[in-house]
Formats: structure tokens, sequence, C-alpha cells
């Protein structure tokens, strides 16, 4: 169920940009803040970025796949067994993927 209630919320931001999935990256993390401000690039201050946490690795991993399955960019596999974040960006000229 918050494997759901997630993929709804982030969705529906990234709907509020309009650009289509395909232009969001999406991922899961450990520590949320250095990944997407230091690894990522994401400017925090004016730029579209959004986080939840989920719970569990298996729940973020899901999240993550699920997000994927509707069109983010990204790639499954990555974190540990303390990954439980999960995160989605817009991409733009100065992030990382």
């Amino acid at each position: 169920m918050i494997q759901n209630n997630i993929v709804s919320e982030i969705c529906a931001y990234a709907d509020r940009d309009g650009d289509g999935y395909s232009k969001w990256y999406c991922g899961i993390a450990s520590d949320i803040n250095k990944r997407l401000f230091t690894d990522h690039n994401v400017a925090e201050q004016n730029s579209w970025w959004i986080h939840h946490n989920a719970g569990t690795e298996q729940n973020a991993r899901d999240t993550e796949a699920r997000l994927i399955q509707l069109g983010f960019t990204g790639g499954e596999g990555g974190g540990d067994s303390s990954t439980i974040h999960v995160y989605a960006y817009k991409i733009t000229n100065s992030t990382i993927e």
C-alpha cells in the first residue's frame, strides 16, 4: 500500500511540471540529501525534486521499479539494505544522472 501512495504522490508532483516522466530521473538512497544534492547535483532551491521514506528496502525497490515502468528514467539495482528512500527529480543541464 505504501508503494502505491508514494508512486501516486511522485507522479502527481511530476505531472504538475508537465514535461512527461521521461524528463524525470528516479532512484533509491539511504542518504537522500547526499544522493540528490551532491551525487546528482540537483539544486535545492528553484528545481523540481521530491522524495519519500518507503519504510523498507523492498518497498523502495518496488516503488522505483514501478516509476521506471511508468516512464521515469533510472536504473534498478542500486543501494544496499539501508536504502529506504525513493526520490525523483527533473533532469536539467546541471543534473548528473
